[in-house]
């Protein structure tokens, strides 16, 4: 009897639910879901780590994904959010490395030297670069969860849904957290920008 490969009843551009579901008998399978997403997981690593260790974890997530594959529950078209859940766990437990890199984000910011063309645009970088390293200090005095959700929404650009699958957590719990991210941001940012009453005028 000859055995059947799963692969070859796929379609000609299968989903990522159809190549989970194939790798667990077929391993191979797997290799398609990691090129589609080898790229953007590795590069939201590396915005929360750096490019050191995004390495390291970003072939932990996708050896972690493989080794769960048979768990694998399709609840969107892509299987991003799965594996931007297990990447953020394993963010979790570097957080040293993402405070170190959120403050280069904010000192490079800072230091600038773009040249612009007027005046306008010479106030419009002033603004950013005094603006970043309070930007980066409010968003590390977040709550490591409240910040996975903020980050997952601005910088990846993911549904409520979706941040809700990556983190276990319900769309509504997503959206309370965000709205309380950006309330807590916000008057980080006026604190930090606050007139000193002692100050000279």
């Amino acid at each position: 009897m000859k055995a059947t490969n799963p692969t070859a009843t796929m379609s000609v551009d299968p989903t990522d639910a159809d190549l989970v579901r194939a790798s667990v008998s077929d391993p191979q399978a797997f290799g398609p879901l990691f090129d589609r997403h080898i790229d953007v997981i590795h590069g939201y690593i590396s915005r929360r780590v750096g490019s050191l260790l995004a390495e390291e974890l970003t072939a932990e997530t996708f050896a972690r994904a493989f080794a769960r594959r048979e768990s694998f529950v399709a609840l969107h078209e892509s299987a991003g959010p799965w594996l931007y859940g297990i990447a953020t766990n394993l963010v979790r437990n570097a957080r040293r490395a993402e405070r170190r890199q959120l403050e280069a984000y904010g000192r490079a910011a800072a230091i600038s030297d773009g040249q612009p063309d007027d005046f306008d645009q010479a106030d419009a970088r002033l603004d950013a670069r005094q603006a970043a390293p309070r930007l980066v200090g409010a968003l590390l005095e977040l709550e490591p969860g409240d910040r996975d959700t903020l980050v997952l929404f601005a910088w990846q650009e993911l549904s409520y849904e979706e941040v809700g699958t990556a983190l276990g957590i319900p769309a509504g719990t997503v959206a309370s957290r965000i709205n309380r991210s950006r309330r807590r941001m916000r008057a980080s940012l006026a604190a930090a920008v606050r007139p000193d009453p002692k100050g000279t005028v």
